[in-house]
């Protein structure tokens, strides 16, 4: 929109300011990173003011030895641990991925001073943004990390105890999809789910569970159509090898409440239903943008060569979804595409989840890039 500057008008793209809030240990991090880093979110349209749990976006300092965790009230609120390291890490992933879940972080940021940032997120992503001058790190960072704060998470699930009797026990969707589970643990594409119970006490693992509505951090995902409006798909947090009782481990997508940003899942009168997978959404929007698409794979791995989102988007938000539906749109054949997603894996479509996985097989790739 134009903005007066003198006699003159420019045009300068809308940006609405976004709250952000610093909390936790303020010597964990070196001040001179944190000085710039708040002023790059000041360029970015975040300001800070009220508390931290009004807050957008919560900046938690964290001491790597004793990381005391931020307790949001509402999982709108998207939180960025950020620690100070003495030397990169020898193996980031295995070596951060803990202090993030400890800290109950959506992504952990370690700065290691006259060196960069290394970035870990939840979908066990690591990668690193390198910069000597805090200024320009701190504004590298920022650029990474506002798409992420600002995106939309879509996981709330509203179960309608509406499903057709001649499906309670599953049918040849459900089938396929549990064959496809054991497929990709027999070809080690199934990564152990991180063991939140060994690393959270009781108390911050039920406040985990409730926020992301999660039962454990699993990865990878199956889907397959079930009719022209709904489709069936793997629970999240159940491991995928063992796919076992529709309405529980498989469920049934029915609708979607896009007011209320509920996935909707039809699912027997006296069953007690896992929730379905954070992606779910984006599975949706991929089911209806393309008829002809059967069945969704998503596994983390990757295919050389494969259309790739730009940004790291967390699992479950809306941003993710309309990036992967859309690279699939734009794909030569939509009913038979693969798309990257930076930093986390592939999405693939095709007739069966079995069939996508035979066609990708001798194409695949066990280690993801990070960028």
């Amino acid at each position: 929109m134009p903005v007066e500057v003198g006699n003159s008008a420019v045009s300068v793209a809308p940006q609405a300011l976004t709250s952000y809030a610093l909390t936790g240990e303020r010597d964990a991090v070196d001040p001179e990173f944190l000085e710039a880093l708040q002023i790059a979110l000041g360029t970015a349209g975040f300001a800070p003011g009220g508390g931290a749990e009004d807050a957008a976006l919560v900046v938690n300092l964290i001491d790597v030895e004793e990381p005391r965790p931020f307790r949001r009230r509402s999982r709108g609120t998207f939180v960025a641990g950020l620690a100070g390291l003495t030397a990169d890490p020898a193996d980031p992933l295995r070596e951060t991925y803990p202090l993030l879940v400890r800290s109950l972080s959506n992504v952990v940021l370690c700065h290691v001073e006259g060196r960069g940032v290394w970035f870990t997120t939840m979908e066990r992503g690591s990668y690193f943004v390198p910069g000597l001058d805090p200024d320009r790190l701190a504004a590298d960072v920022v650029a990474r990390l506002a798409p992420l704060a600002r995106s939309r998470l879509v996981i709330d699930n509203e179960f309608r105890p509406d499903l057709e009797p001649e499906l309670w026990l599953g049918d040849r969707c459900t089938e396929e999809i549990a064959r496809c589970g054991r497929r990709l643990d027999a070809l080690g594409l199934l990564p152990a789910p991180f063991p939140l119970e060994e690393i959270l006490g009781e108390r911050d693992l039920r406040h985990v569970k409730r926020l992301y509505g999660i039962g454990g951090l699993s990865y990878g995902n199956l889907s397959m159509r079930e009719d022209a409006h709904r489709f069936w798909m793997s629970a999240s947090g159940v491991d995928k090898s063992k796919l076992r009782e529709p309405g529980r481990d498989i469920l049934l997508v029915s609708d979607y409440d896009e007011h209320r940003a509920r996935i909707v899942l039809s699912v027997p009168p006296d069953a007690t239903p896992r929730r379905v997978s954070v992606d779910a959404i984006e599975h949706w929007m991929i089911y209806r943008e393309n008829p002809d698409v059967g069945a969704i794979v998503h596994i983390h791995a990757w295919v050389d060569g494969a259309a790739s989102t730009d940004v790291n988007y967390p699992c479950g938000t809306e941003e993710l979804a309309k990036s992967v539906a859309a690279l699939v749109a734009a794909s030569p054949n939509p009913s038979r595409a693969v798309v990257g997603l930076r930093n986390h894996g592939i999405t693939a479509t095709g007739e069966t989840p079995n069939e996508i996985l035979t066609r990708l097989e001798p194409r695949l790739r066990r280690q993801v890039p990070m960028s």
